[in-house]
């Protein structure tokens, strides 16, 4: 039976809500992760041929044991690792009601509710980084590489109109862009994806503060103008994934000005931060970005994936994006649809996770968890630098990377291997999740602090497994003299 009985219905249905209380109550006593086994993993998702069907709660429970064994588990409270903070409840429920009802968001005329919330969520996000909330537009994407990639789209079909049609052969040269050496390198897939070519991608090297150098910025821009390139994009980062570096986004957007470049900023993280009074001021100076990406899926705590492109320019984007075709219902008088505007056509109605998560916790609710999670990032560098680490990052954000300062007699290489053994002891530990990170060539460690179960106590436990992890690691062997005259 291919949909079961109402009862049956129930059933499974209770035993998902069973299945995701038992989830939520036993996380933090679980391990943060453990060893795969690669052979039994396999085993036994191939042990499903399909053949024949199998009862539903059955299968369900092989899942979840499945997901339980072999998954990093990001809603834990001591994941330290990257911007996968633990999903709110009713993000969950919002995923769970957007499957359910499976509205059709190509077309307004398929999905009113479903496009005209998206809508206001954009303009809700767009007017708290500064843009005017009746010229938002924008979309939701599948995360911040699509994202990006509808950036970089506008800017080029805005600069050069004939690139749409013609393709980058009508174009009088090579377009290049520039990103900071420490930015997400979803710009080469960007580039390879675009006909840009990944040499298109510029990467500007950083300051002492691992933030863009505009003086390097600029001369790269005038000598590339001068070989006969064309500049036509700079991407700045609000939240670099490594160190939660902000580039200098006031001064940026004055040279994009000056030399007449498109401004992206790529705030897939920090973006987040406008939702705090306290903390939008580290953004300063986005609201002069022609194009901004945020990421719902990082730091405002709702499923994968939840991308947003936020611009002021409508009219760019349908220029971008617009299409017509017979079998496509017909425009709706003061309505866009949405697949005219953005890169996907059909697509899942990614906003109502964030909609129903913003409405009951409020922007208050949201400003509050922002403010905790940077507070115990605060604890966590005082507490590393009290136990003799070094912090090598200097951030706003909840992002702390630390060096063990007795490897600083390292070469590179050694350095490297040292830390990635000190994150591998606290991941094989099960008690946290961080990784090793290289800040400008420097290796460090890295946490973030991005879950709303963290806690004060979790901090301490991760110091403290931090602290053992120099005993339980390989200690690399520093370089002597005698290595170095070889």
């Amino acid at each position: 039976m291919f949909e079961p009985g109402p009862e049956a219905a129930r059933q499974v249905w209770q035993h998902i809500v069973d299945v995701l209380e038992e989830e939520g109550a036993a996380i933090r006593a679980r391990p943060v992760s453990t060893p795969v086994d690669l052979t039994a993993l396999r085993s036994t998702v191939r042990a499903y041929d399909f053949d024949e069907p199998v009862d539903p709660g059955k299968a369900i429970d092989d899942v979840v044991a499945l997901l339980r064994s072999y998954t990093v588990h990001t809603a834990h409270p001591r994941y330290f690792g990257l911007f996968n903070p633990a999903p709110t409840l009713l993000g969950v429920v919002g995923d769970t009601l957007a499957a359910a009802f499976n509205p059709q968001l190509a077309a307004w005329s398929h999905a009113p509710a479903a496009v005209e919330i998206e809508a206001h969520l954009l303009r809700f996000l767009g007017h708290r980084l500064g843009y005017p909330a009746d010229e938002v537009a924008g979309s939701f994407t599948s995360g911040g590489a699509e994202a990006n990639l509808t950036g970089v789209l506008l800017a080029l079909t805005r600069r050069w109109p004939q690139y749409g049609t013609d393709g980058l052969r009508a174009l009088p040269g090579q377009p290049v862009l520039y990103a900071s050496a420490e930015s997400h390198l979803a710009w080469l897939k960007i580039a390879h994806a675009t006909g840009l070519g990944r040499q298109a991608v510029r990467l500007v090297p950083v300051d002492e503060d691992l933030r863009m150098d505009l003086d390097v910025l600029r001369a790269r821009i005038v000598a590339d103008r001068r070989a006969g390139y064309l500049p036509f994009l700079v991407a700045g980062t609000a939240g670099t994934t490594g160190a939660g570096a902000i580039d200098p986004l006031p001064a940026l957007a004055d040279l994009c000005d000056e030399l007449d470049l498109a401004l992206h900023v790529d705030a897939a993280y920090a973006g987040a931060a406008a939702l705090s009074d306290q903390l939008a001021g580290a953004l300063a100076g986005i609201e002069r970005a022609d194009s901004i990406t945020v990421d719902a899926h990082k730091w405002l705590s709702v499923p994968m994936g939840a991308g947003a492109l936020l611009c002021t320019d409508s009219e760019g984007l349908a220029e971008t994006f617009r299409v017509t075709t017979s079998y496509m219902p017909g425009n709706v008088a003061d309505t866009v649809d949405p697949y005219t505007s953005s890169q996907q056509w059909s697509r899942r109605f990614t906003g109502l996770k964030l909609f129903l998560s913003l409405a009951v916790a409020g922007r208050s609710g949201y400003a509050q968890q922002l403010e905790h999670d940077t507070e115990l990032a605060g604890l966590l560098r005082r507490q590393l630098t009290d136990s003799g680490w070094t912090i090598v990052n200097d951030t706003p954000l909840p992002v702390v990377c630390f060096a063990d300062p007795t490897a600083d007699g390292l070469s590179p290489d050694a350095s490297w291997t040292h830390h990635s053994a000190l994150a591998h002891a606290v991941v094989d530990s099960g008690v946290a999740w961080i990784s090793p990170v290289r800040l400008d060539g420097r290796p460090a460690l890295r946490a973030c602090v991005i879950s709303f179960r963290t806690t004060r106590a979790d901090v301490d436990e991760l110091v403290r497994v931090v602290n053992e992890s120099t005993d339980r690691a390989p200690r690399a062997r520093r370089k002597t003299p005698h290595d170095t005259a070889s």
